[in-house]
C-alpha cells in the first residue's frame, strides 16, 4: 500500500481537489508516481487548518501523467473507502473553520484493519471487533455498541505468526 501525500493550504484548495476528483467520494492527488486503477493507497492530508495529519484509505480510480504545455498536473483520482467518510467530512469541516476546537493529538494515527477481541473490565465475556487506527498513544476500535465510560477495556490482538494473543489494557 502506497502513501500519497497531499498538502492543502486552504479550504478552497481542498474543494478544488475534490472537484478535480470528479465523482462524489473521490479526490485528485497530485503525484508523479505512476499508479494503476485499483491500487490501494493511503492519502496523508496535511494543512495548517488541521490539528494533525489525517490519513484516509482509498483506491486509485485513475492516474494521469503531466502535460506541461497544457498546464495539467500529474496525479491520481482516489476514491475514499466508504468507512473513511467521517474523516473526509472532518477535513472539510476543519478547513472550513467549523471545527476550531478540534484537539491536537500527540501521536499520528495510522489506518490498519486488524480483527481483535475485547472485554470490559473483569468481565470474561469477549466481543469481536476491528482495530481500524493505531498510534503510539492509542487506537480506535469499531464496535457494534457504545463502550461504557470509565471502565477498562482489554483488547486481545494476535500478531501474525503468534500462538497466543497479546493483551492490551487501556
Amino acid at each position: 500500500m502506497k502513501i500519497l501525500r497531499l498538502r492543502i493550504k486552504s479550504h478552497d484548495e481542498w474543494q478544488t481537489c475534490l472537484t478535480e476528483g470528479g465523482t462524489s467520494g473521490a479526490i485528485f492527488v497530485p503525484t508523479t508516481e505512476p499508479l494503476t486503477a485499483g491500487d490501494d493507497v493511503v492519502v496523508e492530508i496535511a494543512s495548517p487548518g488541521l490539528p494533525n495529519k489525517v490519513l484516509i484509505r482509498g483506491a486509485v480510480d485513475a492516474w494521469r501523467p503531466a502535460l506541461p504545455r497544457l498546464r495539467v498536473r500529474a496525479g491520481a483520482t482516489v476514491r475514499f473507502a466508504d468507512a473513511e467518510s467521517h474523516k473526509r467530512e472532518f477535513v472539510s469541516e476543519a478547513l472550513a473553520g467549523q471545527r476550531p476546537d478540534a484537539p491536537r493529538r500527540r501521536h499520528d494515527r495510522f489506518p490498519v484493519t486488524v480483527n481483535v477481541r475485547y472485554r470490559i473490565g473483569q468481565n470474561p465475556e469477549t466481543h469481536e471487533s476491528t482495530l481500524c487506527e493505531i498510534s503510539a498513544g492509542g487506537g480506535m476500535l469499531t464496535t457494534d455498541r457504545p463502550l461504557p465510560m470509565g471502565q477498562d477495556v482489554i483488547v486481545e490482538i494476535a500478531p501474525p505468526g503468534s500462538v497466543a494473543p497479546m493483551t492490551i489494557q487501556s
